[in-house]
């Protein structure tokens, strides 16, 4: 690799989180500089810091809803590319309060590609979801699946995928958007984690449980058509996610057209198998609770990744237990 191309200088937005950290750890271990811009509403200070002990790193506080601080960043900042993190995710919230969804992670990416657009920076990653299928019509669920959306986080998703066609119809800016199923895991060295406040997502708030004395978990809907009659979900580990960020940028660098990617293992987990398997990483019995189904609940989610393999040679390593395994370690390093 020349030294030019390996200095590239890429924009994380939301590099402070936990996706987001974890991409920033992979490209930086891909020799490029990183610029990380996150106005840290759920991103932390911390984690830069980390960050910085392994690469060439600088940190813009800044909010994407404040054109300025972006116009500020991009003249002081020679950028190649951007790789795109910064949003509201969670579903709940969404459909309860979506104008905050629609405005920040909305608006707030228009005024990114804007200002990509502005200063010649003609290539994004895009951190999209799942979410934006909707309920499934068949699983594995393929790029061919119909997008449509069942709250408000998916469709602000969904959006932006769409302004992204536009964008590059008329000024050429191509876009890769991933669509994440369920992200799991921490990073091998324990460097960086899953660190959000309050916690929602079901692995770390089983681990968790293990160290504050216990609490009984719920497990909604035990009579689904699945092998154990629980929901099956597609569990990704966050370091084979981040791996997939890179191959993304590799592939825009190297002249790749606009193009959407699944990102899932094609294979499923049930719930009570991530209950067994954190029992196992943790050496403890975990109470469950057997409740009704929840309303809106899929019974399998799983997605077929093969266009990301066959397009982006992207191919996930690391299994549930692995991923349950640095997740804990993480939150060890907590208490």
């Amino acid at each position: 690799m020349s030294e030019s191309l390996s200095k590239e200088k890429i924009l994380v937005t939301g590099g402070a989180g936990y996706i987001g950290s974890h991409c920033v750890l992979a490209l930086l271990n891909q020799g490029y500089d990183i610029v990380i811009f996150d106005n840290l509403s759920t991103g932390h200070i911390e984690t830069v810091e980390t960050l910085k002990k392994y690469g060439n790193v600088k940190f813009y506080k800044g909010d994407l809803l404040n054109p300025a601080n972006l116009d500020s960043l991009f003249m002081q900042e020679k950028i190649e590319a951007v790789v795109h993190f910064a949003a509201f995710s969670q579903v709940g919230e969404s459909v309860k309060n979506p104008r905050k969804y629609y405005r920040n992670n909305v608006c707030g990416t228009l005024n990114l590609l804007d200002a990509m657009l502005d200063n010649s920076v003609g290539k994004i990653v895009f951190s999209s979801t799942a979410a934006t299928y909707g309920e499934p019509i068949y699983t594995p669920i393929d790029e061919k699946h119909p997008q449509n959306p069942i709250n408000t986080y998916g469709q602000t998703k969904l959006m932006l995928e769409k302004i992204m066609d536009d964008y590059d119809r008329a000024y050429s800016l191509k876009s890769v958007r991933l669509r994440y199923f369920n992200v799991a895991g921490a990073d091998s060295d324990n460097r960086v984690g899953e660190w959000h406040n309050p916690e929602t997502h079901l692995i770390p708030n089983i681990l968790k449980s293990t160290f504050s004395g216990g609490k009984t978990f719920e497990m909604y809907g035990s009579d689904y058509d699945t092998k154990d009659g629980t929901c099956v979900r597609d569990y990704i580990n966050v370091e084979d996610l981040a791996q997939a960020h890179v191959l993304a940028l590799k592939y825009l660098e190297n002249g790749g057209e606009t193009d959407f990617f699944n990102l899932g293992t094609n294979e499923g987990n049930t719930v009570k198998e991530v209950f067994r398997a954190c029992e196992e990483v943790t050496e403890r019995d975990i109470p469950v609770n057997v409740c009704p189904r929840r309303e809106g609940d899929p019974a399998v989610l799983v997605a077929d990744n093969s266009k990301a393999k066959n397009v982006l040679n992207w191919n996930p390593q690391k299994n549930l237990k692995y991923s349950i395994k640095t997740a804990y370690q993480w939150e060890k390093s907590f208490q």
